[in-house]
């Protein structure tokens, strides 16, 4: 492994250093259940946790700091829904919801099951009211992927859905903004269960991505745009073929000088001067995260290219 990939490999560390210190930040208040209490400042945080972290240990090595880190933090996330348990009360209380499956799945994919809340889910999927939700396709497709990663049977093809989302019509590439940005990365996130399986990505969709990452990743890195580029970063580490060297290590490089010295990651912003003052944690949580988990697909696909290896390991 050269020094390039290295220095991907600890800025990953650095970011998930600091998230083991701070946390508390991802601790559920005793109020997680009243409706008044707000999914995206409490579940979110802790299932984006819980995501990396499966994602984080399923390609790194037991032993190695990344590994033994995120394997931490994902037993402290479980235990924070009481092992599952919370999941079944959530369920409970908003049936048509789809956010308490598509949290519990990050779980599953790793071996932590409830087999109370599984039982419910599987009778409230196979409702017509839940085949019938309205969403936006690139949402679809994320609980399309849900489904499967819980062993509950998809209730529609991936193929019907990616062509009516905005990556999926192989836009004009200058119609690239912020919002279509993260649409477009989660369709690849969803397609290849979190970089687990690249070949799921079509050959069509994969050329096109090849052309136009690179500048639309050259525009994120320029306007300070850390959440989206590590995204982006993620999506290259997620195609068939692995991502060009240099591009990669060019973009890391500007990544890690974003990075303050605590390990956190700013969303968006110019490159801090050391020593940074630290952010609040709901304005760099999420991009810290992001950068743990491009790091880990990264360096790993890096590492099996150079031995000629297919795929991630």
């Amino acid at each position: 492994m050269n020094g390039e990939t290295v220095d991907v490999a600890r800025t990953g560390e650095a970011a998930l250093r600091w998230l083991s210190r701070n946390r508390a930040g991802f601790r559920l208040g005793d109020g997680v259940l009243d409706a008044a209490t707000e999914v995206d400042r409490t579940l979110k945080p802790l299932g984006e946790l819980a995501q990396v972290c499966v994602c984080v240990c399923r390609h790194t090595r037991p032993g190695t700091p990344h590994h033994r880190l995120a394997t931490e933090l994902l037993a402290f996330a479980w235990g924070q829904t009481d092992h599952g348990a919370l999941f079944l009360d959530l369920q409970r209380l908003e049936p048509a919801g789809t956010y308490p499956l598509e949290f519990y799945a990050a779980f599953a994919s790793a071996g932590l099951r409830h087999s109370g809340f599984e039982e419910f889910a599987a009778t409230v999927t196979g409702t017509r009211g839940w085949r019938a939700t309205e969403q936006y396709p690139n949402r679809l497709l994320g609980v399309l992927n849900t489904e499967r990663r819980t062993g509950l049977p998809a209730h529609e093809e991936d193929g019907t859905v990616l062509c009516r989302t905005w990556l999926g019509s192989l836009p004009e590439p200058w119609m690239f903004e912020r919002g279509a940005g993260y649409s477009a990365t989660h369709v690849i996130f969803h397609l290849t269960d979190w970089g687990r399986a690249v070949h799921q990505v079509p050959s069509w969709l994969a050329d096109y991505l090849e052309t136009w990452l690179p500048p639309w990743l050259d525009t994120c890195l320029d306007a300070g745009q850390w959440d989206l580029s590590c995204e982006l970063l993620a999506v290259a580490a997620s195609l068939p073929s692995p991502p060009d060297r240099a591009m990669v290590e060019d973009a890391w490089a500007t990544v890690a000088n974003a990075q303050e010295p605590s390990g956190a990651l700013a969303e968006a912003g110019p490159a801090p001067h050391r020593p940074a003052l630290p952010h609040d944690f709901l304005h760099c949580y999420h991009s810290t995260l992001m950068a743990a988990y491009a790091a880990a697909l990264t360096s790993a696909r890096l590492a099996c290219d150079a031995v000629g290896g297919q795929g991630l390991p």
